[in-house]
């Protein structure tokens, strides 16, 4: 059956989407450390531009919010996200009084190894692997903009694929190799990724927003449609046709599942991708134009300006001087 026939969702559509996704997720700016604490302690993180993990390699703990009074237990093999940069504590008992992290810093590096903090009490032991990081494309991410302040991956959903993360930053954190950070960087985008493919797969059904997209039967297979063939000349109508809707009832479910109109999230996507060809590939802006669906080269710089603030040589000009910073930062 040719695409200018199909009235139901193809098997695949939605995962592949997902995936892309998924894959799109750039993390930066990661920062390690392994802590080996005795109870009593308790750890504070000012707000902040970055997302913050702590995995539970062994013993347990609490992690509060500020501002709220509920603290998430959690145990050995726990991973906890927090994603929106939120100030907390983490500690062995919520009635710890918290250290603020710059000063256990200063005062509690170990010897052993750059990565490596350690704090003698006389309780019971608890090891964490704790980092920070940024997205680094969160603007354009359509799953970014869902996520809650808080994804907590118990031990028993997280799988074996935890376990064996967890061993290989453990290694690289206590290790003062070179390219230890690099590898800790490659090693936090597995675990985040992985981290978000059990979140999502714990989602209600009736999950909303883009999630929710995704499971319908005619705006799932749409947004496969754009993220399958990004170049492609879409319209309203044709992507309604594609899917077996009218225009209206498309276009209205569309907006009202996405939160943005069928032709906003086309242009969305197209300027993400194009934001990645220009950072990693050595493509010419008429080049990447093409590849995202633009023939007029000056139609593509105008809706890139539009979106991003800047030309599409100046973007990947700052690109550019972002990654070396980081190279320098991090060798």
């Amino acid at each position: 059956m040719s695409t200018s026939t199909v009235l139901y969702p193809r098997p695949g559509f939605v995962h592949d989407v997902l995936a892309d996704v998924l894959s799109s997720i750039r993390l930066g700016g990661a920062i390690f450390c392994a802590m080996e604490l005795r109870a009593p302690w308790s750890m504070e993180l000012d707000p902040s531009p970055f997302a913050h993990f702590h995995v539970f390699e062994r013993g347990g703990g609490y992690l509060k919010l500020g501002g709220t009074k509920k603290s998430v237990a959690l145990a050995g093999g726990d991973l906890i996200i927090v994603t929106k940069g939120s100030g907390h504590v983490v500690s062995d008992h919520p009635q710890t009084p918290p250290v603020p992290w710059h000063v256990l810093l200063k005062m509690k590096k170990s010897t052993s190894g750059p990565h490596v903090i350690r704090q003698a009490g006389e309780g019971p032991s608890t090891q964490m692997i704790c980092g920070k990081f940024q997205f680094e494309n969160w603007k354009n991410n359509p799953l970014v903009s869902l996520l809650p302040p808080l994804i907590h991956i118990p031990a028993l959903q997280a799988g074996e694929w935890l376990p064996l993360s967890l061993r290989l930053l453990s290694n690289e954190a206590t290790s003062a190799k070179p390219g230890s950070q690099t590898i800790l960087t490659r090693l936090t985008d597995i675990v985040f990724v992985q981290a978000l493919r059990v979140w999502v797969e714990n989602q209600p059904e009736e999950q909303g927003g883009w999630l929710g997209a995704l499971r319908d039967r005619h705006i799932g297979l749409a947004l496969g449609l754009i993220h399958k063939e990004p170049d492609k000349n879409w319209s309203v109508a044709l992507l309604a046709h594609e899917v077996g809707l009218s225009r209206s009832a498309f276009a209205s479910r569309f907006h009202q599942l996405v939160g943005l109109p069928p032709l906003s999230y086309l242009t969305r996507w197209r300027m993400h991708l194009a934001a990645r060809f220009l950072e990693q590939e050595a493509l010419t802006v008429s080049q990447t134009a093409e590849r995202v669906g633009y023939e007029s080269g000056a139609a593509f710089n105008k809706a890139f300006r539009r979106h991003y603030g800047v030309a599409p040589l100046a973007y990947r000009s700052k690109a550019q001087s972002r990654a070396e910073e980081t190279r320098v930062q991090t060798n």
